[in-house]
């Protein structure tokens, strides 16, 4: 799972004699609030909406002053770095760059969200548990054995930790619909259960939060 797997060439980079105006056009053509900005092969930087619209919309975006240092991952660069730089900078998309720093493509927002929603345990059918702990007390391979001796097997794990709070939520998808008698026994051996959603609700609150952040990206 590297950007080159989601490598996009459709959302053409702009240019430096591109006006601002231009820009616009095409942020608001592929729904997007960032576009690359290539001189040939280099990328020169990111430019925003904000960015244009600090400046006069008529002139080229060339004699723009570029935020620095430009977010970009490379090719053989993890998803995880590219959600980072997502979060991190507040963007709908990241440049690539191969290893001589020369643009490549990009991934939007919209193409990683949808690559996580394609995968087999999104798809798969299964059910939600989110337990509530301290960092000192997780354990992965603790939590998987609870899991597996009521035969059923961990998809997928998610951690998030609460600012300025020794606590984190640890979110599992596991492959059964039918979880009581896991809940059961987290609660038996003492874990805090946060929340538990069967498949059609968990399926039902993921297409509601997709749907909101396409429509989020559209507007």
């Amino acid at each position: 799972m590297i950007a080159e797997t989601l490598l996009s060439n459709t959302i053409i980079p702009l240019r430096t004699s591109d006006t601002g105006e231009e820009a616009l056009g095409m942020m608001n053509d592929f729904y997007v609030r960032h576009l690359p900005v290539v001189n040939n092969e280099q990328l020169l930087g990111l430019m925003s909406e904000d960015d244009i619209l600090n400046h006069d919309v008529e002139e080229a975006i060339g004699s723009y002053a570029l935020s620095s240092p430009t977010p970009c991952v490379r090719l053989d660069d993890h998803i995880y770095e590219l959600m980072r730089m997502l979060a991190e900078y507040n963007l709908t998309l990241v440049p690539v760059v191969d290893d001589r720093g020369n643009y490549s493509g990009l991934v939007t927002l919209e193409d990683l969200m949808r690559f996580f929603a394609d995968s087999a345990s999104f798809k798969e059918p299964g059910s939600i548990i989110v337990l509530e702990m301290t960092r000192r007390d997780y354990s992965l391979s603790e939590i998987a054995r609870i899991v597996e001796s009521e035969s059923a097997v961990i998809l997928n794990a998610f951690v998030q930790s609460q600012s300025d709070s020794p606590m984190i939520d640890v979110t599992l998808k596991i492959n059964r619909q039918e979880i009581n008698s896991i809940v059961s026994t987290f609660e038996r051996y003492d874990y805090t259960i946060k929340a538990s959603f069967n498949e059609s609700e968990y399926v039902d609150s993921l297409r509601d939060r997709y749907d909101a952040l396409i429509s989020y990206l559209n507007v």
